[in-house]
């Protein structure tokens, strides 16, 4: 990050003189532009919190990557990896999942969806379809030896697959996850994620009753060109298929969280590496069948971390609620608030004023948010925490 300096000068002699020197002209100054200016602070800092998974819990060294949904029955699945021997990304990781019938005041215990020996089960990307109930979960996996790295630079043993499951009975069991990679993923792909966050069901327009994923991918070779895309399906979860790219641009665009717009659009919110601490947004009018070229999501500052993305409606008004670590560091967990599309974000509520990264949201009810979060005081994997916070509290 770049540092501003503060010159101080004795007389303004000398400050016309060293201004010729430095400056093309008066107060601009040479070089990169200013960063962006940040949002306005949160109304309210939080310094507790409370984990519904924690390190060590069930012989798991730590647990990450939170995703959280509401069932028709009104149900809340808390979704996580469970990461076997450390904190890494690769390795022994199991999807896992806790329910709560109260809305988020008890929890059950932990429960394994997906588990394949010393291999990586992860990124959780639940939707629910509103029509059937049916809650379908998207997935990825590789092999436990492989990374990012190698899967990227075509040395690994395996390559990145995508897999899907479901539950019809309001969560408590999943069917045997099912590999759908060649229907959503191109041959010149290495990375892929799916979400990590939850999916939504488009809800009115031309393609109402569509579930859509959010995901990313990275292209092999040397260049490792990053995007986000979606994944879709048409018919109540039984086929994916792969929806639109983003358009190249000079960052990488990568993990991704999508919402409907009060039009029916579609927005996708992005994680960007190299963006002066900025994240990107980028519209669909067509279901996700295509994207525009992102643009800066102005009033989002972030720290190159995952992020989420939820929309409801407070009394007559659609809103966009979205959360991340609201910093330049992984810290400071904030949950904002749009009532334009996400033009501007005028409202935020702190959830979390220290270590904190990788969080979902979930509308409770229309005027009840609820957050899924890590936190901790040592690091921001300590734990996942869940909170609910009321909308009058965000301002």
């Amino acid at each position: 990050m770049r540092t501003k300096q503060t010159y101080k000068f004795q007389s303004i002699s000398c400050l016309i003189a060293v201004t010729l020197i430095i400056f093309s002209s008066c107060g601009k100054e040479t070089g990169p532009i200013a960063e962006p200016k940040p949002a306005p602070a949160p109304t309210t800092g939080n310094t507790s919190y409370n984990h519904i998974y924690k390190s060590n819990e069930g012989g798991y060294y730590c647990f990450r990557i939170p995703a959280i949904i509401k069932t028709k029955q009104g149900t809340l699945l808390a979704f996580a990896e469970a990461r076997k021997n450390n904190c890494g990304d690769e390795g022994d990781i199991d999807m896992v999942v806790k329910r709560s019938t109260d809305k988020g005041k008890t929890w059950s215990a932990l429960s394994v969806i997906w588990t394949d020996g010393e291999n990586t089960c992860g990124n959780p990307a639940p939707v629910v379809d509103e029509a059937t109930g049916k809650i379908h979960l998207l997935m990825t996996w590789n092999l436990g030896t492989d990374d990012i790295s190698t899967i990227n630079n075509g040395t690994s043993k395996d390559t990145r697959r995508v897999y899907k499951t479901s539950s019809v009975d309001d969560g408590v069991s999943w069917v045997a996850p099912i590999e759908i990679t060649t229907d959503v993923k191109l041959a010149a792909w290495g990375w892929y994620a799916t979400g990590p966050c939850h999916g939504i069901q488009i809800s009115k327009g031309t393609f109402k009753g569509r579930l859509v994923i959010p995901c990313d991918n990275i292209e092999k070779g040397a260049g490792r060109k990053g995007y986000s895309h979606v994944i879709y399906s048409d018919d109540n979860g039984n086929t994916w298929r792969l929806g639109g790219v983003t358009p190249p641009i000079s960052v990488n665009p990568n993990e991704s969280t999508v919402a409907e717009l009060a039009d029916g659009n579609l927005m996708l919110n992005m994680r960007v590496s190299g963006n002066n601490n900025l994240r990107m947004k980028s519209v669909s009018t067509d279901g996700g069948i295509t994207w525009s070229v992102p643009v800066d999501a102005l009033g989002l500052v972030d720290p190159v971390c995952q992020g989420s993305l939820v929309s409801g409606t407070v009394g007559a008004q659609h809103t966009l609620f979205f959360s991340n670590p609201s910093s330049i560091t992984r810290t400071n967990m904030t949950i904002k608030m749009s009532t334009d599309n996400g033009v501007t974000w005028p409202k935020a509520y702190s959830v979390f004023t220290g270590m904190a990264a990788y969080s979902d949201l979930v509308m409770i009810e229309n005027n009840e948010i609820g957050i899924l979060y890590e936190a901790g005081v040592s690091r921001f994997s300590d734990g996942i925490a869940f909170r609910s916070v009321n909308v009058s509290e965000i301002k």
